[in-house]
């Protein structure tokens, strides 16, 4: 079993930057890999950015790329999600999820492969 408990999220102008915490306890980073996804009202949950042990990568969706940095601290069991230049399309709860750390690259996008969710975090840009 993992719990993950996020914080961070809130109301920022358009431009401005957030960071996200996603902390899990009951398994340590070693043993679950963990990503960011967000889901704006009317949409489909939609993959935002993890890293992949295997290929030593952090990979993003293209749609925040350049703009948004992953990061993790092993010893707290926590990964970061830092955003700048934040426009009112990435208004959405974010939520921090746990996938098998062998999960094959191909499937890292994929929500369904991910076995534990956060609460959620609200993320509204707006001036």
């Amino acid at each position: 079993q993992v719990q993950l408990e996020e914080s961070g999220g809130g109301l920022v102008q358009p431009g401005g930057s957030l960071r996200l915490s996603c902390t899990a306890s009951g398994r340590t980073l070693g043993s679950v890999a963990l990503a960011w996804f967000r889901q704006a009202p009317g949409k489909e949950r939609e993959f935002v950015a993890t890293d992949h042990r295997g290929s030593h990568r952090t990979y993003y969706a293209d749609s925040v790329k350049g703009r948004y940095t992953f990061s993790k601290d092993n010893a707290k069991n926590t990964v970061y999600l830092q955003m700048n230049t934040l426009s009112p399309e990435d208004t959405a709860v974010y939520y921090c999820a746990a996938r098998p750390v062998g999960l094959v690259l191909s499937a890292i996008r994929t929500p369904a492969h991910y076995n534990y969710w956060g609460q959620g975090s609200q993320v509204t840009v707006s001036s």
